[in-house]
């Protein structure tokens, strides 16, 4: 359903979207789907996303730059109040917002929270994505876009399933039409702006997060110490897993090494798909304690705001 009359123009359409809500609402599914490859990454755990992620997605009149940024929540801790920051820097900034509710999650106090920075951002065009409604049903929809609707003003609503693929291309179409006339800000053979070596991070990040109890994820960091393609066809990584306790040292490592042995070969896959050559992947565990509350330790991973 469309409240927004569409610019008729045949030049050049460019801007930055930026995709916001709680977490776990389908944010980096949303980008995964848009650009048809893998590349944020994504678990059932909440706060799964710590780096804002620039996903470009180019056609022949446009240039959508998806914003994929944390989950907004209720932070517990200095790395909880840098997510925070950064997602809600992006708004200031973004030609386009696009606020996500989860279909199957009734509208709740963080939805209202998100919602009041969505409104009062100055963004030209906001649109509500229902996420999620390939597990949901009609009714759940109707009452997730009434109630949406009462807390900010959307020029669009759209209702879509980024795992099925339903209305992933009407969203990029929708949005495209009402950004601004503008140039190409990324050349056409750049899908994402993070380094190889964040992307190293975030894919093994993804498959603790996917492995380990409840109890340990947030508590888990991953840099990517070094990235080296060889002549022959092979890359070798090497990547530090941090983690605040011993116990959760132990966790990470499993009996006889049999949890890092699981995620190594989960990340090594995926990490293959992405470069297109064999990987050998060697991580190691570190205990740092504390380190979601050591501004130094959250810059150097890479999980602060760009001041």
């Amino acid at each position: 359903m469309s409240n927004s009359a569409i610019p008729s123009s045949t030049s050049f359409h460019s801007g930055f979207v930026a995709l916001v809500g709680r977490p776990s609402v389908g944010k980096s599914t949303l980008v995964n789907a848009c650009l048809n490859e893998k590349i944020a990454i994504t678990s059932p755990v909440a706060q799964t996303t710590r780096r804002r992620l620039r996903a470009i997605v180019n056609s022949d009149d446009s240039q959508l730059v998806l914003i994929d940024t944390p989950g907004l929540h209720k932070p517990k801790d200095a790395l909880g109040k840098e997510l925070n920051k950064t997602a809600l820097a992006e708004l200031n900034d973004a030609d386009a917002i696009a606020f996500l509710i989860d279909a199957t999650k009734p509208v709740g106090r963080g939805d209202e929270w998100v919602a009041h920075y969505v409104d009062k951002a100055k963004a030209p065009y906001k649109i509500l994505l229902i996420t999620k409604a390939d597990i949901a049903v009609a009714e759940q929809i109707t009452a997730q876009i009434e109630a949406a609707q009462q807390l900010a003003r959307f020029d669009d609503v759209l209702v879509l399933s980024a795992v099925e693929d339903f209305n992933v291309k009407a969203f990029i179409q929708l949005v495209s039409e009402h950004l601004p006339e503008g140039p190409q800000w990324f050349p056409n053979d750049m899908d994402v702006d993070a380094s190889d070596e964040d992307l190293v991070a975030e894919f093994v990040r993804e498959k603790l997060l996917c492995n380990l109890r409840q109890e340990v994820p947030h508590s888990v960091g991953v840099v990517c110490d070094k990235l080296e393609f060889l002549t022959d066809d092979h890359a070798s990584i090497s990547a530090t897993i941090l983690v605040e306790r011993e116990s959760q040292k132990g966790i990470v490592v499993g009996n006889k090494g049999s949890m890092i042995k699981k995620v190594g070969i989960q990340a090594r896959k995926d990490l293959e798909k992405l470069f297109g050559c064999s990987i050998y992947l060697d991580l190691h565990v570190r205990v740092q304690p504390q380190w979601r509350r050591d501004a130094n330790e959250i810059r150097r991973l890479g999980y602060a705001s760009e001041d």
